[in-house]
């Protein structure tokens, strides 16, 4: 692979999926990885045929035990070297903290948090070396929010994505590496399919909506600029404004009413 190489997890839709067609057009070649092969095969054949691109398909669930050393280990079998890694793999797990098994939240954490970090940690060496690197971690408006009763470990998991990307982004200054969390809110996916919540979110007023393009293009722009963390879109932006400066009561009752009206019952 002879262009700048990029690393896509969960690139099998959405955000993930416009991440990779996003660096296939800026003549990226692309490792795309996910757990639906069939999903990821379609999507390299796209960016293969549209932008003269190389893509690298790999099936690895991020949940298994040594899903990121095995990972490394075929891109590192091909004789590549990534240059850009998003970090997006992630899903809503519903349920309470006491109907969920310990098993489910387990792997949410392994999925997005533990691998996002394992991945950055064994990938930034290289990037180092050659003084030039691009990590973008999908957080999420969430992540600047109380916390509500569901999706318990969701906010908490995302809030720490942009903790670790504001130090990691001060610590790589000078390098050649940028770090960068990008934190959009409502997004055109399969996210709110998968989690059993389209119903409702489709009550929520479209001016808090993007779709994965936009997403992808904001954090593209904000990760060359070396910004640690960016918001994705105008109304997501004064929300989280708001949740910084918001007495924490007030912030968790208004958590409260959007959790009945968008979500439903926690349990």
């Amino acid at each position: 692979m002879s262009r700048r190489l990029a690393l896509v997890t969960g690139a099998s839709s959405g955000i993930g999926a416009a991440f990779a067609r996003l660096y296939a057009r800026l003549d990226c070649d692309v490792v795309l990885t996910a757990r639906r092969l069939d999903r990821l095969e379609a999507l390299a054949d796209e960016v293969r045929r549209e932008h003269g691109v190389r893509a690298m398909t790999i099936a690895q669930d991020l949940s298994q035990p040594g899903a990121v050393d095995r990972l490394i280990g075929e891109i590192d079998a091909e004789g590549a070297s990534i240059d850009i890694l998003v970090n997006n793999a992630g899903y809503g797990l519903p349920g309470t903290w006491r109907t969920t098994s310990w098993e489910a939240q387990a792997a949410a954490l392994q999925v997005m948090l533990t691998a996002p970090l394992e991945l950055s940690h064994k990938l930034l060496p290289g990037m180092a070396d050659r003084r030039w690197g691009r990590i973008l971690n999908i957080s999420s408006l969430a992540g600047f929010g109380p916390g509500g009763a569901g999706h318990t470990t969701y906010p908490a998991i995302k809030s720490a994505l942009i903790k670790f990307s504001q130090s990691l982004n001060a610590e790589l200054q000078g390098t050649g590496v940028h770090c960068t969390a990008v934190c959009p809110g409502f997004t055109r996916s399969e996210f709110h399919d998968v989690n059993g919540t389209r119903d409702r979110v489709n009550q929520v007023p479209e001016r808090f909506w993007q779709t994965a393009e936009e997403v992808a293009e904001a954090g593209h722009h904000a990760s060359e600029r070396n910004r640690a963390v960016v918001v994705t879109g105008a109304a997501n932006k004064l929300v989280a404004g708001l949740a910084k400066v918001a007495p924490d009561p007030l912030a968790m009752e208004i958590a409260r009413e959007l959790q009945a009206r968008y979500r439903g019952p926690a349990g």
